[in-house]
Order: structure tokens, then sequence, then C-alpha cells
């Protein structure tokens, strides 16, 4: 158990499945007081509560869709009332909708990626933040990006790609601007993960030219490329960027 852990209140959005729900049974296990956040999957989200507290930790369910600015707030607001304050936030919540390729992405899909992944980083953060600071003692803040920020994605997923280097970059620029009130902000960038984020994309993929199809051998043979460029991890100091190395979670 790493002690500097118990009894920590961390709020993780999009904790229902995949990254977020390995993250909030990891953190049970460190005693950790978890918020986990949901939207849609309140069954799969009671099963990550039910194991963090079996676990060892405390567990407390958030709901709220993350790509409304005032839900954000009441998300965070929600997890310091059950808990009495928040030392940790985890800004998970996030995912690609769907491939498209420049040419077809309309005004509504632009704002659906864009929403999920920047808009629920940026306010979750500036909520935590209010909090941490009345709190005094600082905090920790974690942004999950992806390496889609640094090499652009795979076919269709330009605009994921570019979400993801916002939330790379405004990473740093909030660790600057943060670390008066001594609260971390770091992020990390994890390769290709067997979650249910990419389960439901891999049925059907779309290629540059904008048809759908299976995936191709050379995309496969990309994947393992970047399997090999990820196995190092990055240093978690204050604005890093940490490549995390492929894994399976649960």
């Amino acid at each position: 158990m790493i002690e500097d852990l118990k009894n920590k209140v961390v709020l993780i959005t999009g904790a229902s499945t995949g990254i977020g729900a390995a993250a909030a049974i990891a953190f049970g296990k460190n005693g950790a007081k978890v918020a986990v956040h949901y939207n849609k999957s309140k069954a799969e989200a009671e099963k990550v509560a039910a194991q963090v507290e079996k676990v060892g930790g405390k567990a407390l369910l958030v709901r709220g869709d993350v790509t409304d600015s005032a839900l954000c707030r009441q998300i965070v607001d929600k997890a310091v009332a059950g808990f009495g304050r928040i030392d940790v936030l985890i800004n998970n919540a996030g995912g690609l909708v769907q491939r498209a390729p420049i040419e077809t992405i309309t005004d509504e899909l632009f704002e659906q990626v864009v929403n999920l992944n920047v808009r629920s980083t940026m306010v979750c953060t500036g909520a935590a933040a209010q909090h941490m600071r009345k709190q005094g003692g600082g905090g920790a803040i974690i942004n999950v990006t992806s390496v889609a920020a640094r090499h652009g994605g795979g076919p269709g997923a330009s605009l994921y790609a570019g979400s993801k280097g916002f939330v790379s970059t405004i990473t740093h620029g909030l660790a600057k601007e943060l670390v008066k009130d001594r609260i971390r902000v770091n992020a990390v960038a994890p390769g290709v993960i067997a979650t249910p984020f990419h389960t439901c994309l891999k049925a059907k993929r779309v290629d540059t030219k904008g048809h759908e199809g299976k995936a191709k051998d050379h995309e496969r043979g990309s994947e393992q490329k970047e399997k090999t460029r990820q196995s190092r991890k990055g240093i978690f100091d204050h604005g890093n960027l940490a490549l995390l190395p492929m894994q399976v979670d649960f």
C-alpha cells in the first residue's frame, strides 16, 4: 500500500470502464476515497464502486455529462460534498466519438469531440482547483491525453488527436499557473490499450479516403511499433507528460 494515498479523496471522470475503472480500483487498494464518475454506464459504475470498497477503499458514485460545463462543476461539487474535500482529480473522460475524414467533419461532430475531450478537462480542472485552493495544502491533477497527440492518430482520427494535443499543451500551462497553490498538474499519454474505447472501434475503420473496411495489416504493424516506442515509462515530474507502456487494463 502507498500510505500517502490512504484517505485521499480522488475524483476520476469516466471511471465506469477502461482506464478509469482500473485507476479507481487501484486507488481503492491503497485506501483512497474514490468518487467514481459515470454518465450512462450506471451498472458498470456500481460494479467498480463495489470493487473499490472490496479492496479497501471507499466509493461514491457521481453522475453527470462532462460535455456540459455546468454539470462538470456539479460533478466536482458532488465529490466534495460527499467526501468533504478533493485531493486528486483525474481527467480521464474522453473519446474519439467516431472516425471521420477531415472533409466530412460536421459542426456537430466537432463540438462533440471538443466538448468531451477539451471542455471537460478545462472546466473540471477549474472547479477542482478552486476547492483545492480553499482547502490549502495543494493537490494533484492528472490529465489523460494520448500518444495520438504526438503522432496525429490513425485514419479518421485527426480531430480526436488534435483535441488530445490541446490537453497535452494546456497541462504545461496549468502546471505553471497552479504551482503557486501547491497544485501539481501532470498528464499521461497511453498507447493502444484493450478497453471498451477501442473494442467498439475495431469492427470498422475508415481509411484516408473515407471508406469503411477491416483494419489493415499495416495498421497492426504501426501499433506494434508504437508498443515498442512506449516500452519506457515517463517520469511524473510537475508539468510532465508521461508515456504509458502498452497494457491491458480492466
